[in-house]
């Protein structure tokens, strides 16, 4: 009798521990095969935008940086030597061409003028007496030729004179601000051995005006004075070898600069042709004149250019997303009179930025399907309707029913150890 119980109490065992692994299959394969078949039913699904076939301009571009730089840079200083008597401009003010700004003494100049002036008279003079003598003899013609000769020098004695009496006023050659002014009232300037303008110097819009002044371009030279023009500015920039050879000179030009209101335009003036090379990269350099006169430019200040190498204009244009390739063609996707999607065969052109041009299967106004793929959510959803995290362990919902056992079988001797039958607590 206690052998046939102990068998039974076993046998119990056993089947407790085989419902516990049912249960667990089952909820193993609802975890893994039901809910996996929920998610897939719920997966990245895809849905459509529909966008109407459209004109653009499209362009393309070469991308640099560079510094911008004004156009007119004037460098002035006094051509002939004195006292400085006055100092009319500061540093900071606004000049126009042919403005006076500074003057030297004129007492040395003067005399040089006068004594150039008496040496000239007396040349033409003795020339006089010895036309008047001439008896024809070759001595008469030869002492006239030389007479002819020494009134030429005396003239040119009396030019530089003069030259030098004009330059005792610096008279700005262009229009500008001023950056710099090194003179002060009783300094003694030396007149510069420089490049002289002299007789009428012309400015930007034509106009002679009268001075004389040495006027150069160069940034390293002490002068006495410096314009810097305020109404022309140029850009200069490197391009790399690889995108040099897209552009060109007259093409346009798209400037970014912090300070400006608005995108400042220009035109390619200039392309080096002797590369320089940094990290080993060559680049050339770029010369782009700034067009109109833009606010918020100033000297030195960093700018970023796009040059335009080529623009298309009314190119008729889609989304790039919505053309995809099928069978070596490129395809896009509209709506069919029955609401069923419909693959339509299309020729493509460039493809700029988001943009791909559409060179034939499609009209303006077609409207094609942009894809666009959602992301399902993480979660999942038991089927009791309680949400579960991600990697949760939720089984299928409802309650055990012990009324399921087999015949005989104590639900108080199930294990609650987590031991299977047989284990080290159910022998």
């Amino acid at each position: 009798m206690v052998q046939r119980v102990r068998r039974t109490t076993i046998r119990a065992r056993v089947i407790a521990g085989a419902v516990v692994v049912l249960v667990a299959v089952a909820g193993g394969t609802y975890w893994f095969v039901v809910r996996d078949a929920a998610v897939a039913d719920t997966g990245p699904a895809v849905t459509g935008q529909v966008v109407a076939a459209s004109l653009a301009t499209l362009e393309q571009s070469v991308s640099a940086t560079g510094t911008l730089t004004p156009t007119v840079q004037e460098e002035i200083s006094f051509a002939a030597s004195g006292t400085v008597t006055s100092v009319d401009v500061a540093v900071g003010q606004t000049v126009v061409a042919g403005q006076q700004l500074a003057t030297i003494d004129t007492l040395t100049l003067n005399a040089e003028l006068l004594g150039a002036k008496a040496t000239l008279a007396s040349a033409e003079a003795r020339l006089a007496d010895d036309e008047d003598a001439d008896d024809g003899s070759d001595a008469a013609e030869a002492q006239i030729a030389a007479d002819e000769a020494q009134v030429e020098v005396a003239q040119a004695g009396v030019d530089t004179a003069t030259e030098a009496m004009s330059g005792a006023t610096l008279i700005s050659p262009v229009g500008g601000l001023l950056t710099a002014v090194a003179l002060t009232v009783g300094q003694v300037v030396t007149g510069s051995s420089g490049s002289s303008v002299t007789g009428g110097v012309t400015d930007q819009g034509g106009s002679s005006v009268t001075g004389a002044a040495t006027t150069t371009a160069s940034a390293t030279s002490s002068a006495q004075l410096v314009v810097v023009g305020t109404d022309s500015w140029e850009l200069d920039v490197a391009v790399d070898d690889g995108d040099v050879a897209l552009i060109a000179v007259g093409d346009q030009a798209e400037i970014t600069v912090e300070d400006a209101t608005s995108t400042i335009f220009g035109v390619v003036t200039e392309i080096g042709l002797i590369s320089t090379s940094t990290s080993g990269v060559a680049a050339y350099p770029v010369v782009i004149a700034v067009t109109g006169r833009p606010e918020g430019v100033h000297d030195g200040v960093s700018a970023d250019v796009e040059i335009i190498y080529e623009r298309r204009s009314d190119a008729l244009t889609v989304p790039s997303a919505a053309v995809r390739t099928v069978d070596g063609e490129s395809v896009v996707t509209q709506s069919g009179s029955d609401g069923e999607a419909v693959s339509t065969v299309v020729t493509v052109g460039q493809t700029m930025g988001d943009l791909t041009e559409i060179t034939s299967g499609l009209v303006e106004g077609d409207e094609v399907v942009v894809s666009v793929v959602a992301q399902t959510d993480q979660q999942g959803t038991g089927t009791d309707g309680e949400t579960t995290e991600e990697g949760g362990t939720g089984l299928p919902g409802g309650e055990f029913d012990p009324g399921q056992l087999p015949e005989g079988f104590d639900p108080e001797q199930m294990p609650t150890d987590g031991q299977m039958p047989g284990g080290p607590t159910g022998g």
